[in-house]
């Protein structure tokens, strides 16, 4: 194999976007020959174009026209749908949350585990240097040991027409959650991964409803602790404008602060503990000195990246970069914020998958469906840092 041929499950605002990618030859040796979608419409393009089209996704696996799929549909079909692709030996790459609850993203991994093939999430910062020397930073012990993390993420904002634009969106029944499971996941996923740490317990608030008509969360304010003895604060909205991005990890070597665009590392001379045990002085605090990165976030060439990377792995030229399976993390989180509200009390990680679905099904039974024509935007203005 010198070329990957891809499909494309779903081809609303992700899924276009990456069909747009991949006919524009941002991806090297990997062509789109097929897209699938259940409304006939969105189709007509792509059979201009001279691609397979499919209304239905057993049909495009089982064509022989792809070698990797790209799954990008309303949430509680991501895994069914990986599943069904590797029982048909297809690779998979799974848009975000790989998954809505916990026992259903196990199911999927148990199958791409099974399966021995390439399994890719859609979890496209964590490609962009910004973030991955963030994580180097842990990671090298120049931080120290951490103590806090705090990420203000209100720049999600949405309007009321952004979720009147289909009729699964923000309902338990089509969506499985809000802000936590279509903007946030992202976040949830590089909290977890730049850190190293996965939070211990879990205490929120979240509210739904409140700044939108909607049934799922759309203001959440979490507390968590980690194993360490760290603490964290997580706030995010899709209500407030101008929203706030800004990350700050506090090591007892000094703190990285990310502000939505860049990141400043501020490095303490002495240790903050070791300062603590030796300073004599009263008042006083350990010098620090200021280093600023030169790299900015690029937001718009992160899902090709993540693409390149699959589709390179696949090739056997390089490691896979994002493992589906590590969907899992942020799922399992976000899954926990909901259950602390829920139930209103601090959840433990992990907790039992049973538990958290009889919830989630108790949402599911008194969700509505809404009955709106779906609109598809440009993902121009969905990007961060735009």
């Amino acid at each position: 194999m010198d070329k990957v041929r891809y499909g494309i499950v779903g081809v609303g605002n992700m899924g276009s976007g990456h069909a747009k990618n991949l006919l524009e030859g941002k991806v090297e040796n990997a062509v789109l020959t097929a897209v699938c979608d259940i409304n006939p419409e969105k189709l007509t393009a792509y059979k201009e174009k001279g691609l397979a089209v499919f209304e239905n996704v057993e049909d495009m696996y089982k064509s022989g026209l792809i070698d990797c799929v790209i799954i990008s549909v309303p949430h509680y079909l991501h895994p069914p749908f990986a599943i069904k692709a590797f029982e048909n030996g297809i690779h998979a790459i799974v848009e975000k949350p790989t998954g809505v609850y916990t026992k259903q993203v196990k199911e999927m991994n148990e199958a791409a585990k099974k399966s021995g093939l390439v399994f890719g999430g859609m979890f496209n910062m964590r490609t962009d240097p910004v973030f991955r020397e963030m994580k180097q930073l842990v990671e090298s012990g120049e931080l120290g040991e951490i103590k806090r993390t705090n990420w203000i993420m209100t720049a999600w904002y949405r309007s009321q027409s952004y979720y009147d634009s289909g009729s699964w969106r923000a309902t338990w029944a089509g969506e499985g959650g809000g802000v936590l499971f279509n903007q946030c996941p992202h976040n949830l996923d590089l909290f977890i991964w730049i850190t190293g740490m996965m939070p211990k317990t879990v205490t929120s608030k979240c509210y739904f409803g409140k700044w939108h008509d909607i049934e799922v969360e759309d203001d959440v304010t979490v507390f968590v602790e980690y194993e360490n003895g760290a603490t964290g604060v997580i706030v995010s909205s899709t209500g407030d404008a101008p929203g706030t991005n800004r990350f700050e990890i506090i090591g007892d070597k000094g703190k990285i602060v990310f502000d939505g665009r860049s990141y400043t590392f501020y490095k303490n001379k002495i240790s903050e503990r070791e300062f603590n045990k030796t300073f004599t002085g009263g008042f006083g605090e350990p010098e620090y000195e200021v280093i600023v990165s030169d790299k900015k976030v690029l937001y718009s060439v992160q899902h090709a990246a993540v693409v390149q990377n699959v589709t390179n792995a696949i090739l056997g030229k390089e490691e896979l970069l994002i493992r589906g399976e590590e969907g899992l993390n942020q799922c399992t989180f976000a899954d926990a914020i909901l259950l602390s509200t829920w139930q209103n009390k601090t959840i433990q990680i992990p907790f039992d998958d049973e538990e958290y679905w009889a919830e989630l099904q108790k949402r599911i039974a008194s969700s509505k469906v809404k009955n709106v024509k779906e609109v598809t935007f440009g993902l121009g203005n969905s990007f961060l840092g735009k």
